[in-house]
């Protein structure tokens, strides 16, 4: 098969599971959603998915600044310690797609809401146990391998995670803010990360650096439990899907989810995947990378809070522009406006670089804004755009799978990519580069997308 026949199999393919989409909530007699049910449904949406990158973005903060000496002991080079942490936090990255497919397999068999009921049960029980973890010098190795086994278990329930999230939230929409609905979902990650760094912040700041690294960095995870117990209390309270349940209703719920996925969509899921790696690499950068990275800027560069502080600026950042991309997703098209952000990538990639060599923290808030800006005109239509471009049927599994895709190839080893290359060649250059190319990525399959990509209409869910 040439280059055109492979372009034109995978449109084919994008074709015949658009088809597929036009279950819609209005279809089932008698349950159009409330105005009351979708404002439920979005705020379990994005509360859920709040506290579940909470869970997964205080690891990431913890790798950054305690879990190197802490599990991962490397004398006098402290840089191996920071790598092991960093390659366990790209461990839960390589879980999420297990995640994505035993929870996509059964969200797409018993129903959205379930899977979103164990996943939070699965995350928070890890979170609060790596809380309650004895360290390498209680322990020994067992300290580093159960670390590795929770971070495991993360990655599987966040997996499991957006998928369901984000169909709740589009299958509840109105035709005329598909985007929006599917964008609250985004939201939870830049609230995430807002409140790992707040708590981080709070904590390092009221005890002393010793008693911090002691036991002090272990109050953030500890807190999970009290979150997960309100998040699990408001999902209780929502119905599942308009979408779900007309499935369950015509009697066309799938016996074999997956195995309909690759059998029917395969073409779909890898171009779907290819489209969100640029994202998630720009998220895991500024949230997890520069705590590490702001060593590298030399003895008058920012402060470890200073940094937290600018985080948390590029999260509200974030969480602002992301609305705007599904506003904007709405308005125009989820094509139109992706394309501009992974464009907009390509082009800001080095200038983004050259800000955050300065050292200086105005510079570096300056480069935070742009960048999520950018990032969040891809983040915003993302979310519909993929759940758009399969049936009812397979829908959980399909976009589970494809964003899970491009997590790990986008955002799960670009704190250890970062950090592997800067050790290498001393310089931001090669990042850049690295930036460049998951921009391209995702512009070029963007590109070739040939459906699933106009403004959400009725007929598309």
């Amino acid at each position: 098969m040439n280059e055109h026949q492979a372009s034109d199999a995978v449109n084919a393919d994008s074709v015949n599971a658009a088809s597929h989409c036009s279950s819609t909530a209005a279809s089932v007699s008698g349950q159009v959603p409330t105005a009351q049910e979708r404002r439920k449904v979005l705020g379990a949406s994005l509360a859920g998915t709040a506290i579940e990158w909470y869970d997964f973005f205080i690891y990431g903060s913890a790798a950054a600044m305690i879990f190197g000496p802490q599990f991962f002991p490397a004398g006098d080079n402290p840089i191996l310690g920071t790598l092991a942490a960093f390659g366990t936090f790209a461990v839960g990255f390589l879980a999420r797609p297990m995640g994505g497919l035993i929870m996509g397999h059964y969200g797409d068999r018993i129903g959205r809401k379930a899977m979103l009921l164990v996943s939070m049960l699965l995350m928070g029980s890890a979170t609060v146990l790596i809380g309650l973890l004895p360290n390498y010098e209680s322990i020994g190795i067992w300290a580093p391998i159960l670390l590795v086994v929770l971070r495991l278990l993360q990655g599987i329930g966040v997996g499991g995670e957006w998928g369901g999230a984000v169909l709740m939230a589009v299958e509840y929409s109105p035709s005329n803010r598909r985007a929006l609905y599917g964008a609250f979902p985004q939201m939870g990650l830049p609230l995430g990360i807002i409140g790992a760094n707040l708590v981080f912040i709070v904590v390092s700041n009221i005890m002393s650096p010793e008693a911090f690294q002691s036991w002090g960095w272990r109050v953030p995870f500890l807190i999970s439990a009290l979150l997960v117990i309100i998040a699990m209390w408001i999902r209780l309270h929502v119905e599942d899907s308009p979408a779900f349940k007309s499935v369950k209703q015509k009697k066309t719920v799938s016996k074999a989810p997956m195995i309909d996925l690759f059998r029917k969509h395969t073409g779909t899921v890898l171009l779907a995947g290819a489209i969100s790696i640029a994202s998630p690499a720009l998220g895991y950068m500024y949230s997890v990378w520069m705590l590490s990275h702001r060593e590298n800027l030399g003895t008058d560069g920012v402060s470890q809070n200073v940094m937290l502080a600018l985080i948390l600026w590029g999260a509200v950042c974030h969480l602002v522009t992301v609305a705007l991309g599904a506003v904007l997703a709405d308005k125009f098209t989820q094509k139109s406006v992706f394309l501009w952000g992974a464009g907009l990538l390509v082009v800001w990639a080095f200038p983004f670089f050259w800000l955050i060599d300065t050292g200086n923290w105005l510079s570096i808030a300056v480069a935070f804004a742009v960048l999520l800006f950018v990032q969040s005109l891809m983040a915003g239509p993302q979310a519909t755009l993929i759940a758009e471009l399969f049936p009812a049927e397979v829908r959980y599994s399909g976009a589970s799978v494809a964003y899970q895709i491009g997590s790990i190839f986008g955002g799960g080893f670009m704190p250890l990519i970062g950090t592997g290359l800067y050790a290498a060649f001393h310089s931001s250059t090669p990042i850049a580069l690295y930036l460049l190319a998951m921009g391209l990525i995702s512009f070029i399959a963007m590109a070739a997308l040939k459906v699933g990509v106009h403004r959400a209409s009725a007929d598309s869910i």
